[in-house]
């Protein structure tokens, strides 16, 4: 299978240089460009299969860019993850409704963004994609349904197996009991809100079993995050 092309569209040298040394020693094919306008010549040029877009860029903004890829039907389908130093949620919802596929606030760890961008390419186009996922030290492999934390075999009930798989896809996102229903039991199952929290302890326990520290975020009346810090 052909290597999966990735442009990064950034202005920060130090930035693109890392996110390139990363993408390449997971096998990606790596493009860059340092301005909107450069961005979108790229696309055109080099054909990405995903493209990782900052917000702020010179030229043709990263909002711009997004904007007039996704209203040509050849680049509308591209999978777009912004970067971008604003955190405020209506900036976030911005970003979002003008087509991005998700959105990364900086200062972001590189772990976060692959875990991100390996879960975009398995949802929009599963080909391009192992069924490996990792974040930190957390491996889950789908076709073995084996999890490794570290050097450590974790071994997980289906249900607990299928919490950590939607959470490991989204790293940092609080999900409600009710989404993490609606996403691992499915929305057309009766199951109690509360059945969510039983499962979410053991799966914390089983992650936890030697010590590797809490891998489970709870945050007060909104749900639970994979998140490692």
């Amino acid at each position: 299978m052909p290597e999966t092309k990735v442009l990064i569209v950034e202005d920060e040298d130090a930035l693109s240089t890392l996110l390139e040394y990363n993408l390449t020693k997971e096998k990606f094919d790596v493009a860059i460009a340092t301005d909107g306008e450069d961005g979108l010549l790229k696309v055109e040029e080099y054909g990405p299969d995903i493209i990782i877009l900052d917000w702020m860029l010179p030229k043709v903004s990263g909002i711009e860019v997004c904007r007039r890829l996704r209203a040509k039907p050849e680049t509308r389908n591209i999978p777009i993850i912004m970067l971008t130093a604003r955190s405020e949620e209506a900036d976030r919802i911005r970003g979002l409704e003008t087509g991005a596929d998700d959105y990364l606030t900086k200062p972001f760890s590189t772990a976060e963004l692959m875990a991100r961008l390996k879960a975009i390419l398995r949802r929009i186009r599963p080909g391009l994609a192992d069924d490996t996922v990792v974040f930190g030290d957390i491996s889950i492999d789908r076709v073995s349904h084996k999890v490794t934390r570290g050097d450590k075999e974790i071994h997980l009930g289906p249900t607990e197996f299928r919490l950590l798989d939607h959470l490991i896809q989204h790293p940092g996102r609080v999900f409600s009991r009710e989404q993490l229903l609606n996403a691992v039991w499915g929305s057309d199952v009766f199951v109690e809100v509360r059945t969510v929290d039983v499962h979410i302890g053991r799966l914390r326990k089983a992650l936890n079993k030697y010590k590797q520290g809490d891998a489970i975020r709870t945050v007060r009346s909104a749900g639970y995050a994979l998140d490692m810090s």
